[in-house]
């Protein structure tokens, strides 16, 4: 198989069209379009279904795309390090990680590790939405609690967990009768809440009455008093320290997990290994007081 052929066939997939893969290489267009045609026919499959306006993968070229994407990128990495004598991670790293981690702590760390590996160009996106890594061309994902996935490995690196608060003017009721509370998301009838706290095991009947699409929101009206929230510990300690809000108890339920993952492979990119490396001198211990206390 000609790796020629097959790097130009993986550069139009990325780019999803011949007229992107050539603008962004920099290449004739008409070349381009020959080379993957003769990939074609050394292998007597149609890689690509061709319309007047689109271009997608077919069944075969997807499996293609999906099984050389990451080998051609390790051979340029491999060749990369070997020319620079094996030191510097360098080129793109491509990351997409939570909103709310991201609001709170990527800037930090992504500047950091900009000073330790400048010849590294970070690229960070923040989105909750569950990403396809080969597809979109991530060479990390940070993720809450991700589901097994068989094409991902990884670890987790920071754990947190969920605990109710309000402001100290906000009485905790001794009966049912329900509580205003702040939520994220749409606002839904009355509701219990379960809670663990020093005396033991606690219901707490809450009544949305502000629904926000975020924590960070979450957690400035429940300051304001309108309401008590759940929230995660690393997002209230500074709060809780200073009395701009009172800790009712914790949620029960599993911790929250922040998972750094990537996509199964022998040899791991350079710049993932310098990355993850990061993150370990960050949070050594990965607890939510280490997340809060970095975040400042």
């Amino acid at each position: 198989m000609d790796l020629l052929a097959l790097a130009d066939f993986n550069l139009v997939a990325r780019h999803g069209g011949f007229g992107k893969a050539a603008r962004a290489a920099g290449r004739p267009k008409a070349t381009l379009s020959r080379r993957v045609a003769e990939l074609e026919a050394s292998l007597d499959l149609r890689l690509f279904e061709r319309g007047a306006r689109t271009l997608k993968l077919t069944q075969e070229g997807r499996a293609l795309f999906e099984r050389t994407g990451q080998l051609l990128t390790e051979l340029e990495e491999t060749s990369a390090a070997i020319a620079s004598g094996g030191h510097s991670p360098r080129g793109r790293l491509r990351i997409s990680a939570p909103l709310l981690f991201s609001q709170t702590a990527m800037g930090k760390l992504a500047a950091g590790f900009a000073r330790k590996y400048p010849e590294v160009r970070l690229e960070v996106t923040a989105e909750d939405r569950p990403v396809d890594m080969i597809e979109e061309a991530y060479d990390l994902v940070i993720r809450v609690n991700p589901q097994s996935d068989a094409g991902l490995v990884g670890r987790a690196f920071l754990h947190d967990r969920q605990v109710v608060v309000a402001g100290p003017d906000l009485a905790r009721p001794s009966d049912l009768e329900p509580v205003p509370a702040v939520v994220r998301g749409a606002i839904n009838q009355a509701e219990t809440w379960e809670l663990i706290t020093p005396a033991g095991t606690a219901s707490v009947a809450v009544k949305p009455v502000l629904g926000l699409s975020s924590l960070l929101m979450v957690r400035d009206a429940a300051r304001m008093g309108v309401g008590a929230a759940r929230l995660p510990l690393s997002l209230v300690s500074p709060d809780l320290a200073a009395g701009r809000l009172v800790r009712w108890g914790d949620v029960e339920g599993p911790e929250t997990a922040l998972w750094a993952l990537y996509p199964t492979r022998r040899l791991l990119s350079a710049r993932v290994s310098a990355f993850l490396d990061y993150l370990r001198e960050a949070f050594p211990r990965g607890t939510p007081e280490e997340l809060a206390a970095y975040v400042g």
